[in-house]
């Protein structure tokens, strides 16, 4: 029999995979027919191409056994000879499956379609704003959803200075409610992206025949933009359906019933095409049960759509955000349902769970921030909490969570608990073969810690690997660079990885070259390895700008250097604020700004304080016994020392000292990733203190240490710490995690238990020898001062989105305004 597949994009590529798992006889001969000149591949992750993946890793394998005719679009459809017209020819068919898709909806906007407006919606359409993009500056976004919000993350990535305008009074609205939009919202700014809300774009005018593009807002306002992307939602393609008198929904897809069947019993719709139950779905996951349906039906089955899980979690311009389940929106929620809700604007942070009245049901919630706890919580969805509510929403799930075998794991693709329990025992026991053996974390990945989870649970060690590039932990890929001597990415992922990297292993390696070589962290490839904001060696604000925080070692300052901060922020304008660390902040810099402002600095015998790095930030410290009648020894004194030894130093997260000179503990060493207490014999050292979301006191590592002493473990310490931590760990959750704890830790470095503190004072005495201040060395290289404008092809001119208004006598960013 003769099946034709009129589209090849996930759904349809799954629907092939799932009919020939089914189809054992080969029954069915199928050919597909695919609109574009590639075949199907992971639209999910399809933002990936701006990160350095390639279309070719994206691409899914072709099934073998189809006859696939790509670029072969379907034209018309005759029903009752049933056969399908292309440009190139006729198929005839016996069953009939449409998976055309969906189309980006472009709203009527006056200018939309002139050169320079693109959507964002296929790998060529990719490809075009790629291209489109190189030298250009601006760019504006005319969507806040999700696909926005991607879209936004492309053009930043491409180095533009990016707009979202949205006409919803909050980002994703229909994912998120008003106080998890607010958070969102504030995120994208932190990142220099400006965010327009409740307003619609009415018009698109080009300022001259070859000039830049202006957006004409609703509300009045003007965007400037050099590139216009529409991701302002999607329509389902049934233009197919509609003309051959199929039955399509008001809003459009192709009517089907249960079984995906249209009301031509030889024709199914599948994805984001089809309207079931009055609905389209434009996640695949309903998709893909469609197509589970449909190739059951094809065999003889009677399966029938279950229902779709519509839950989501992603990771949008670097923010975790989750929605699951029902997650009501107040303030009108309705009276049957209860909310509980967790907001820490402070750490951008928003979380609600809903819950039966009788707060015995999990029915759904949000997470905005941090979304760790979103695959226990979207497979605990129908039964009890899995945890207290506050513990849960402060992100911390327990990982002994046992879940119901028929608890939903994979919302993707259907992959129950007890599904991944019997993989497990019929030997499935990593990650890779748990994907490959049920298809469980082969979408969007967002329940891949889960599977960890399950795995461990289920008595199977867990992969200690730092990403899908490299199977290696962060300290393993730590000694391999050591030992082998690398100085590059590129090689290490050559000889020891496989793929290009991404954004979790490229930034942890940058991190390792830096410890061990102490090089220039923009040079050569190193520039392409890092995070936002040791790309221009400074602090990213939320309105584009940038903060400048000298080093101020121990606090201590003369009245000369303290004068040239003062006329610094007073010559370029500067807010400026002290830090709880003993800094002087200095914000609202722009980007050509910060070369001027560096050279001011150093002249006067500043340098970088590190405050935009993954590196020692500070060494607090009281005034000591030099001048308070409590002091026992010079705290500042020995603060001053250990931050010049200190500084510079990368390492997997920041880290934070203080020295205080008596037991009053002014400076608060013991909130501190190490911390020193003065003793009439000596100094204490404190270790694994933090402040932050988990606020956690150090605890004694050794006591009454003369000056001599303490330096040396606290060199041992710090790159013990640093070669044997996992990526972003602090040194609390890196002692907590450490087999033996704190008297394995002393054993280590105090005692040298392992042999290695020669290896470890060597890497102090590199560090020191090889330390060069970022700034000074930026500042005084013609090359490197290049990177440093708004505008590549006019480096004097300012940026002119960046607006201040007064605030208690300073500036403070004009996107916000000034509060009442």
């Amino acid at each position: 029999m003769k099946l034709v597949v009129v589209g090849h994009g996930m759904v349809g590529h799954r629907f092939v995979e799932a009919l020939q798992s089914r189809d054992t006889e080969r029954r069915w001969h199928v050919t597909v027919l695919a609109e574009e000149g590639r075949s199907a591949y992971d639209r999910v992750r399809l933002s990936a191409y701006f990160d350095g993946v390639s279309a070719e890793e994206l691409t899914y394998a072709v099934p073998d056994g189809i006859d696939l005719r790509l670029g072969e679009l379907a034209v018309s459809i005759d029903r009752e000879a049933r056969r399908v017209r292309t440009a190139d020819g006729e198929y005839e068919y016996d069953a009939l499956v449409l998976a055309t898709g969906s189309s980006a909806f472009v709203p009527p906007i006056s200018g939309v379609d002139q050169h320079g407006v693109f959507v964002y919606r296929t790998l060529d359409d990719l490809e075009a704003i790629r291209d489109h993009a190189k030298g250009r500056e601006v760019g504006a976004v005319i969507g806040g959803g999700l696909l926005g919000l991607e879209a936004a993350n492309a053009l930043r990535l491409l180095g533009l200075r990016t707009h979202v305008i949205e006409f919803a009074p909050r980002l994703m609205p229909v994912q998120v409610d008003e106080a998890g939009g607010a958070v969102l919202r504030r995120y994208v700014e932190d990142l220099g992206v400006r965010v327009h809300l409740g307003a619609g774009t009415t018009a698109i005018r080009r300022t001259a025949p070859s000039g830049r593009l202006g957006l004409t807002l609703s509300d009045g306002a003007h965007v400037p933009a050099d590139i216009v992307v529409v991701a302002a939602g999607i329509r389902p393609r049934d233009e197919l359906a509609r003309s051959m008198g199929l039955a399509t929904g008001a809003r459009g897809g192709v009517v089907v019933d249960a079984g995906c069947r249209t009301d031509d019993p030889a024709i199914y719709a599948i994805g984001e095409c089809a309207e079931i139950g009055g609905r389209c779905y434009g996640l695949v996951a309903p998709g893909y049960a469609m197509a589970e349906v449909v190739a059951d039906r094809l065999v003889g089955g009677a399966a029938e759509f279950p229902g779709a899980d519509t839950s989501t979690k992603l990771k949008l311009l670097g923010v975790d955000v989750a929605s699951f389940g029902v997650a009501p929106e107040k303030p009108t929620p309705r009276d049957d349902l209860l909310d509980i809700v967790y907001l820490d604007p402070a750490n951008g942070r928003y979380a609600k769970l809903v819950l039966s009245d009788d707060a015995q049901t999990l029915l759904g919630g949000i997470l905005v921030g941090d979304a760790s706890a979103y695959p226990t919580l979207r497979a605990s969805v129908g039964g009890p909490l899995p945890g207290h509510p506050l513990t849960l929403l402060a992100g911390d799930a327990p990982s002994d969570v046992a879940l119901p075998a028929e608890a939903q794991v994979c919302s993707c693709n259907a992959v129950t608990q007890g599904q991944l329990v019997a993989a497990i025992a019929d030997g499935c026991t990593d990650v890779g073969t748990l994907k490959e053996c049920t298809r469980a974390g082969t979408s969007c990945g967002s329940c891949v810690p889960l599977l960890k989870q399950i795995l461990k649970q289920q008595g199977v060690a867990a992969s200690k690997a730092l990403c899908e590039h490299f199977e290696y932990s962060r300290a393993e890929l730590f000694d391999i660079v050591r030992i082998r001597e690398i100085r590059t990415f590129s090689r290490l992922i050559a000889e020891h990885g496989q793929g290009r990297g991404c954004d979790v292993c490229k930034p942890t390696v940058a991190s390792i070259l830096a410890s061990l070589h102490n090089d220039y962290v923009l040079d050569g490839e190193q520039a392409s390895l890092q995070d936002t904001n040791d790309h221009f060696l400074a602090n990213i604000q939320r309105n584009g700008t940038y903060s400048v925080v000298p080093r101020i070692p121990g606090g201590e300052i003369t009245p000369e250097k303290l004068i040239v901060i003062g006329e610094v922020a007073r010559d370029f304008n500067l807010y400026t604020k002290i830090t709880g660390g003993q800094r002087i902040d200095l914000l609202g810099a722009r980007v050509e700004q910060l070369p001027a402002i560096w050279s001011r600095l150093v002249a006067a015998g500043f340098e970088s304080g590190h405050a935009y790095g993954k590196a020692l930030r500070t060494v607090k410290s009281c005034v000591g016994s030099t001048w308070c009648r409590y002091g026992v020894q010079d705290s500042v004194g020995l603060a001053i020392e250990l931050e010049l030894r200190y500084r510079g130093l990368r390492a997997p997260h920041k880290i934070k000292s203080a020295v205080s000179g008596c037991a009053r503990e002014c400076a608060e060493a013991r909130s501190k990733d190490f911390g020193i207490i003065a003793t009439e014999n000596g100094w204490n050292l404190y270790v694994g203190g933090n402040g932050g979301f988990r606020p956690r006191h150090a605890d004694l590592l050794a006591s009454d240490l003369s000056t001599e002493e303490l330096i040396r473990v606290v060199d041992r310490f710090l790159m013990f710490y640093i070669r044997t931590a996992d990526r972003l760990q602090r040194t609390a959750a890196w002692i907590e995690g450490m087999e033996g704890g704190l008297d394995y830790l002393r054993a280590v470095i105090v005692e040298d238990s392992l042999g290695i503190a020669a290896e470890l004072d060597a890497m102090v005495a590199h560090h020191i020898s090889s330390y060069m201040d970022e700034w000074r060395a930026t500042v005084e290289d013609p090359e490197r001062l290049a990177r440093f404008v708004s505008f590549v092809n006019a480096p004097g001119t300012p940026d002119p989105t960046i607006s201040f208004v007064s605030e208690r006598g300073q500036p403070v960013p004009g996107v916000l305004g000034a509060r009442p």
